[in-house]
Order: structure tokens, then sequence, then C-alpha cells
């Protein structure tokens, strides 16, 4: 077990003892160059220890490897969604559901806040507003400045926002609660 994968297995504990909404829990880190998962039952005296899982996806990873252009052209960024799906699909099956999606990360935290979620210690951002943010990233790649649209013109950034747009949809999360 690396590094990453024992401090999301630490976190998932730590976590797990202050939450009681959900029958399971379910983090996600999208890291710069994997993204780790770590899903399991709420309650902490389960004889079924929690899931984790690795994917070669990350922010930083992905938009080295399919993007080529800032901002990414529209047909470059279509292109992106394959491998994204492809991994996160390789995956959905072992995340418990119902669960409760979590995050830790500035980085999502940062998404939140563009979509107009109030800063507090515990955010949610739900589906809908997670995809306003992602309608002002199409709207830069099909050739509007990003200062307009309010986001950075970041590929690792675009790559964030599909891996979590992406993990939402094809995992079936309708809101992720960000722990700051």
């Amino acid at each position: 077990m690396n590094e990453h994968s024992h401090h999301a297995l630490q976190r998932f504990a730590a976590i797990q003892q202050t939450m009681h909404r959900a029958p399971a829990l379910t983090m996600l880190h999208i890291g710069d160059e994997e993204s780790v998962i770590v899903s399991g039952a709420l309650q902490r005296d389960s004889d079924e220890p929690p899931v984790l899982m690795t994917m070669s996806i990350g922010a930083v990873k992905s938009a080295r490897e399919l993007l080529r252009h800032t901002p990414p052209r529209p047909r470059e960024f279509e292109l992106a969604i394959e491998p994204i799906e492809d991994e996160i699909t390789r995956h959905h099956r072992a995340v418990r559901q119902p669960s409760l999606l979590v995050t830790e990360s500035r980085e999502i935290k940062a998404i939140a806040l563009l979509a107009g979620v109030p800063e507090s210690r515990e955010m949610v951002l739900s589906i809908d507003a997670m995809e306003g943010v992602f309608s002002r990233l199409a709207a830069v790649i099909q050739g509007q400045p990003a200062h307009t649209q309010g986001i950075p013109e970041d590929n690792v950034f675009a790559m964030r926002l599909l891996i979590l747009r992406e993990f939402m949809h094809h995992v079936h999360f309708e809101k992720i609660l960000i722990l700051t």
C-alpha cells in the first residue's frame, strides 16, 4: 500500500467518526497523477472493511496526456472525456450505494466557490451547481475568454472538473460534501 492509499484510508476513518448522515460513505480525492476512492459502511463496527480504489486519472496527468491546447479545443476536449469515463466505469461498481460522497479537496472547494456555494466548514456542491461551472468551461472551450466566464484558463482545472463531473454522473451522486 502506497503513502497516498494509506493516507486516504486514515482520512476515511477520521471522516467516518464524524458522519451520521448516510448508511455509507464514499470519499473522493482527485490528485495530480491519480484519483483515490474509498467507499464503505458508515458504521464503524461493520465487519466489512472499506474498499480502496485507485484510478489512473489525475488532473495534472490527464491534462498533460489528453490536452494539447490551452484552452482545449472542442474536439480535443470531447476526445478527453472517453478515457476519463472508461476509468471511472472500471471502478464504479465497487462504490457503496447509497452513500454520501465527500472530499477534503481544496480544488473541489474552489469549484464550489465558483458555483456560488457559500464558504463554510461543510459545503454542499450539487450536481446542478457543478454543471453550471462545467457550462462556463464549455463556453471557454467554444471560444469565450475565461475571464468573462469567471473561471481559470487552466487545463488542470478543466480536467479536475471533468473528472468530478463524470464521477458524479456515472456513479450517480447528486451532490458532494466538501469538508474544509
